[in-house]
């Protein structure tokens, strides 16, 4: 995959959500029509799309990880704010039902922005941008253990609305983003992805 790749996404139906403790799967979000626009895309200058996450944004690093920096541009005309969800699809060994982890959700960040600095501190952002992970109200580090590469995939959201979904706590972390794509229902007006690989 090319660094920078996004896509556009429509979509419809019911939304399906199958929570867990701070694991669910993605819902189905329907996505307003009207005129084609250009893609929203979302880059960024810490890996290549597709390739290995560098230490300091994981468990490697400890207590000294950070967030990394995003950018995005393309934006769809009438978005009001944005939801980013950093998630782990593959599923945790030995655990039954498969387990998506919640390293990163973040949302109501303002439609005038266009993008997160490196280092996001924890909690809720003087900006009203709202955050909580499956550990911390901030950016969980991934840390998948040695053996195949996970997928961590960094999903942003263009809204046309901001969302009316409390702060909550990591142990909430199933609920609130089960909240929070409930609220995205039929406000979508555009989708971006990065995927970054890594293992211990």
């Amino acid at each position: 995959m090319n660094r920078g790749f996004a896509r556009v996404v429509r979509l419809g139906g019911a939304a399906l959500l199958l929570a867990a403790t701070g694991l669910m799967t993605q819902p189905v979000l329907a996505q307003r029509g009207g005129p084609r626009t250009p893609p929203l895309l979302m880059t960024t200058t810490a890996w290549r799309d597709g390739g290995v996450l560098p230490s300091k944004y994981t468990r490697t690093a400890g207590d000294a990880a950070v967030s990394p920096e995003l950018q995005w541009s393309q934006v769809p005309p009438g978005t009001r704010s944005f939801v980013l969800l950093v998630h782990d699809p593959e599923p945790v060994l030995n655990k039954s039902p498969k387990m998506d982890i919640t390293h990163w959700l973040v949302w109501n960040i303002p439609g005038t922005s266009r993008g997160l600095p490196e280092g996001v501190k924890p909690g809720t952002l003087p900006d009203g941008t709202r955050q909580v992970s499956l550990r911390f109200n901030g950016y969980m580090a991934p840390g998948a253990p040695p053996g195949p590469y996970h997928h961590y995939t960094f999903e942003l959201y263009a809204l046309d609305t901001m969302l009316d979904v409390p702060q909550g706590t990591p142990q909430q972390a199933a609920a609130t983003r089960m909240a929070v794509f409930d609220a995205m229902d039929g406000h979508v007006l555009g989708k971006a992805e990065l995927v970054a690989r890594f293992h211990q």
